[in-house]
């Protein structure tokens, strides 16, 4: 197979291997004679397209031509442009069907009174960036007091926490809150300093209650020595983790993250379908997933709109979108100003046609929820989650809202982390081969003819292994102690 027709109705195919001018190739039950050589992961035009009209993928306008395009030429930014444009109005139509239940399945996790973590972690989380360092020299020191049975002892880095105003600031505060909460840390010890503006008693307001066994404060200009008295706390600390053993647990349990990055030409068609197949198995188990990258669904939002559940979660969702639209608008920016420059090399050529791939990754499950930044995850099923595409910040909010853990698919390759374990899924094998220091899953041999149900399931068997500690995601090797809060707005 050298073409791949996503869609019945498309007038486009994606190359599955480079082509070249005057090759004759076979897709759909037809023959196609390119005109023009075309890279892996790029589209060739199927039928003759007029300059104005819309070119279909996924069933869906990708955009419209800008000068008149050939069968068998290749299709991208030199000849299709975005249809998108500022705000719209939406109606509820909706068009959703309940996913398969499935048998339960269980992993090994550790039972907390704040939930279920897939991971026995000791955090040390900064109130400031001016106590970075100090979290550092803490969790430098109390590595002396790391058990077999703690996974690590993680300082965490911002940049934030003051000289922030209004929402920028509340940001911050619900960011940390939410990783204060998260079940994957046993034990959590808050550092600040004392002056700042998202100090400690400000941070508290925003947590509400706490387990005082499990998140610990100190203020440094407090402290005579605060590197020894945090060391001090760490070491209690260690102690409660130390005590945590994994037991048997129901998948229903589970929050998975939904996130892409560095997509491709073959992201839509191998990695994010797998990655909504992997969805819709486990909320039939009654898990939860999460699905984020607001700019990336512009496009492709009536999509999700229509699987909203009720009007409420599809109103919350016209706001969702719209208002994301405003923040652009807002700065003069166009919302269209998407994919980046790796995206178009690999065959990506607007946002519609990103979009449309990337909102494959939420299933067809029905959206339960519609979460705004930082929010816990609330109900079992499907949620949206407002966050920029961008994908340190888009990666750290899912954690902050509950994910114990993210599956990240990428065409293109990316060796981050984040506070939970970030398993990256490649769209084609030539990553997985190349980068096998960055990629954990390949979802690359659906164009192999493989099927989905078998890559799905074995998808799903290597979460419930990394849910339960057994396999180490490639990620947790590298750096994860930098954080990324979203920001928008003046620093004083």
């Amino acid at each position: 197979m050298k073409l791949f027709k996503i869609n019945e109705n498309d007038t486009v195919a994606v190359a599955v291997e480079p082509l070249k001018k005057g090759e004759t190739v076979a897709v759909a039950g037809e023959s196609i004679t390119l005109l023009s050589d075309v890279p892996a992961g790029h589209k060739v035009a199927l039928k003759s397209v007029r300059n104005g009209e819309n070119v279909l993928k996924y069933a869906y306008p990708i955009g419209r031509a800008k000068t008149d395009i050939q069968k068998g030429e290749h299709i991208h930014t030199h000849n299709l442009k975005s249809n998108l444009s500022d705000l719209l109005e939406y109606k509820y139509q909706p068009n959703f069907a309940e996913v398969k239940p499935q048998p339960t399945r269980t992993f090994m996790g550790y039972r907390r009174k704040n939930g279920v973590g897939i991971r026995n972690e000791v955090w040390i989380v900064p109130t400031v960036g001016c106590v970075g360092a100090i979290a550092s020299e803490i969790e430098k020191k109390a590595q002396a007091y790391k058990t077999d049975r703690i996974d690590g002892i993680y300082a965490y880095h911002h940049p934030y926490g003051c000289s922030q105003l209004g929402g920028d600031m509340e940001n911050t505060l619900k960011y940390l809150a939410g990783l204060i909460n998260h079940p994957n840390a046993a034990g959590v010890l808050v550092v600040g300093l004392g002056c700042e503006n998202g100090n400690i008693a400000e941070l508290q307001k925003v947590l509400g209650s706490w387990d005082e066994t499990r998140v610990r404060f100190l203020c440094c200009q407090d402290e005579e020595d605060e590197v020894a008295r945090g060391v001090e706390i760490a070491k209690e600390l260690c102690s409660l983790a130390d005590s945590f053993m994994r037991e048997e647990c129901p998948a229903s349990e589970l929050i998975i993250g939904l996130k892409c990055g560095g997509s491709d030409g073959f992201s839509g068609i191998t990695a994010n379908p797998l990655l909504g197949a992997f969805s819709d198995k486990l909320i039939g188990m009654g898990g939860s997933t999460v699905l984020t990258e607001v700019p990336e669904m512009f496009g492709a939002e009536t999509i999700l709109m229509n699987r909203c559940r009720t009007e409420n979660e599809f109103n919350k969702t016209v706001v969702l979108i719209n208002n994301f639209k405003k923040y652009f608008m807002r700065y003069g920016e166009k919302v269209d100003e998407n994919p980046s420059p790796g995206n178009k090399e690999g065959g990506i050529t607007t946002l519609e046609d990103k979009s449309l791939g990337c909102v494959q990754k939420g299933g067809t499950a029905p959206v339960e929820d519609v979460l705004a930044y930082a929010q816990p995850v609330a109900k079992k099923g499907l949620s949206l989650l407002q966050a920029p595409g961008n994908d340190l910040v888009a990666s750290n909010a899912l954690a902050v809202s509950g994910a114990q853990l993210i599956l990240f698919t990428t065409g293109r390759g990316t060796p981050f982390g984040c506070p939970v374990p970030t398993v990256k899924v490649s769209s084609n094998t030539a990553l997985a081969t190349k980068k096998k220091n960055w990629i954990d899953f390949n979802a690359g041999v659906l164009l192999e003819n493989v099927s989905m149900e078998t890559v799905a399931d074995e998808l799903f068997e290597t979460v419930l292994k990394i849910a339960s500690g057994e396999v180490t995601v490639k990620s947790e090797a590298l750096d994860k102690h930098e954080l990324a809060i979203f920001k928008d707005g003046v620093t004083l």
